[in-house]
């Protein structure tokens, strides 16, 4: 094995998954296709099945488990998070406002990185802040591409209607004014992963005061341009 590590089991069990990432395969494919004999391979391929790294399709040939897309994910949420820290404080600058990103856990949304104003009133979130789906722009974005059940079942005891998340669909971003809390504008844009499907929000928030009640007149192009650094972000890394 040129590639060996010297934790022979664990070089075998790669050899499985590897032989797996080209479709579905019989015992005989991957017997074929790792060169290991058939009863390690079938012992390898079920104790894989018992980790949920590897799966059976329709036909019982071995494919490639759920475990690693939970996997993909969780690196994925990461790199989000690595690359975060810098986006969120240049929108801060730009905006002179409080910049949040937040992503959707069940039926709440969580601020996992923030960027607060250096000075006067701090608007922002703490991250770890959990806050509800029901009201705020970056809910709005977090809901605005979901699939019809999910959308309708969101949408119930919402401060938003179907009308205005298709609006935010057209324009790519969101805002609210007073939504969540009396006061306080934000807007919104998603953050795509790899597959295009929207994992996170990024805003900036700040009183109506200084946002007015056309916030996106005044930020949404910022917001936009970060969400588009941190989508081409998990993107180069997908």
């Amino acid at each position: 094995m040129d590639n060996s590590s010297g934790v022979g089991v664990l070089d075998k069990a790669a050899l499985v998954l590897s032989a797996l990432e080209s479709g579905p395969a019989t015992l005989a494919g991957l017997v074929a296709a790792t060169g290991l004999a058939r009863p390690t391979a079938h012992r390898l391929a079920v104790a894989l099945e018992h980790h949920r790294m590897v799966a059976r399709d329709m036909q019982g040939r071995f494919i490639l488990g759920p475990r690693l897309a939970e996997l993909a994910a969780a690196a994925g949420e990461d790199r989000l998070l690595a690359t975060a820290g810098p986006v969120l404080t240049h929108l801060r600058d730009v905006t002179g406002e409080s910049a949040q990103l937040y992503r959707r856990q069940g039926d709440m949304r969580i601020c996992v990185a923030a960027a607060e104003r250096l000075s006067g009133l701090r608007d922002t979130v703490p991250v770890g802040s959990t806050l509800t789906m029901k009201a705020g722009s970056s809910a709005q974005v977090l809901m605005a591409w979901e699939e019809p059940e999910r959308l309708h079942r969101g949408l119930q005891g919402a401060r938003f209607t179907a009308t205005a998340l298709s609006g935010v669909r057209r324009r790519g971003w969101a805002q609210s004014i007073g939504e969540r809390e009396p006061g306080v504008a934000s807007v919104s844009a998603p953050v795509r992963g790899p597959s295009n499907r929207v994992v996170a929000a990024v805003s900036v928030s700040g009183p109506i005061e200084r946002l007015t009640r056309h916030p996106g007149r005044m930020h949404a192009q910022a917001v936009i341009d970060a969400a588009g650094r941190l989508s081409e972000a998990l993107r180069r890394s997908g």
